[in-house]
């Protein structure tokens, strides 16, 4: 058994159930230029886990990994592992659609549907997969627009325009309509850089509370979010992972001297 035989086997017998997803030796490219470097980072179930660094270091890339988003951009390739629930994602045999699914994603800039409404943009990926209209779709609509902070402030309103309500709300449909499916794991990448600091606090506090029932990655550019609803965070630079650990160890006793440098605002 060679070295990387030995490093994969004896990351895959460390996954413990407190772990939801792992990445062994992550490398990612776009064409010619690489993009992640070498990447060994432990996701905890039911935990927040903040990607912080900055621009260009890689922070995007890595959680389109974790889904099988990355393979869609076209010069795009990759080469390690990704384990959900100790399975490589991108075995032979594992369909990207399901793994989607299992693993959702909310983008930085809120894009309902424009020409849904409220109800059949939470409902858009259900029907997709099959679901008929009827009380259990309601059903599931609500449960959705509940988990995501939403129902009261839209209840009343569910034949109108996703586009229609504020940038705020938008974020949160794009969230409930992502809960829908049931995903076991939610991707964010930078999901309050287009809000305002009221619309911020709420997302925020719906983050905190989603790490009851789901696993969450946020991809965030302000330390001071990462600092507020994280359970864990990565620091990275140049595609690289510099430092990982829990939220407060990283922030009030790095270990990495530019992880101090970063958070202290010397660079980035």
């Amino acid at each position: 058994m060679n070295s990387k035989e030995n490093t994969e086997k004896s990351y895959t017998e460390q996954m413990r159930p407190d772990v939801k997803m792992q990445s062994i030796g992550l490398n990612a490219w776009f064409g010619q230029k690489q993009a992640l470097k070498d990447i060994n980072l432990t996701v905890k179930a039911n935990a927040v886990t903040a990607i912080i660094g900055p621009s260009g270091c890689g922070k995007s890339t890595f959680i389109r990994t974790l889904n099988r988003m990355h393979e869609l951009v076209p010069t795009a390739k990759m080469s390690g592992q990704v384990l959900l629930d100790g399975k490589d994602i991108y075995a032979d045999e594992v369909d990207p659609v399901q793994i989607r699914r299992r693993v959702g994603m909310v983008f930085q800039k809120p894009n309902p549907f424009p020409t849904m409404s409220i109800y059949d943009n939470v409902a858009a990926g259900l029907k997709l997969t099959g679901a008929k209209k009827g009380k259990n779709l309601d059903e599931v609509v609500k449960r959705s627009l509940e988990q995501a902070t939403l129902w009261e402030e839209v209840k009343d309103d569910l034949k109108k325009p996703g586009t229609s309500i504020s940038g705020g709300q938008q974020q949160r449909l794009c969230i409930a309509r992502a809960i829908a499916l049931q995903p076991e794991v939610i991707l964010m990448d930078e999901p309050c850089s287009a809000l305002d600091p009221i619309a911020t606090a709420k997302i925020e506090e719906l983050i905190v509370n989603l790490k009851n029932d789901y696993t969450v990655v946020i991809v965030t550019h302000s330390m001071q979010q990462a600092a507020r609803v994280s359970d864990f965070t990565a620091f990275m630079y140049l595609g690289q992972l510099v430092e990982f650990g829990e939220t407060s160890g990283v922030f009030e006793n790095p270990k990495n001297e530019l992880t101090e440098k970063y958070i202290t605002g010397k660079f980035g």
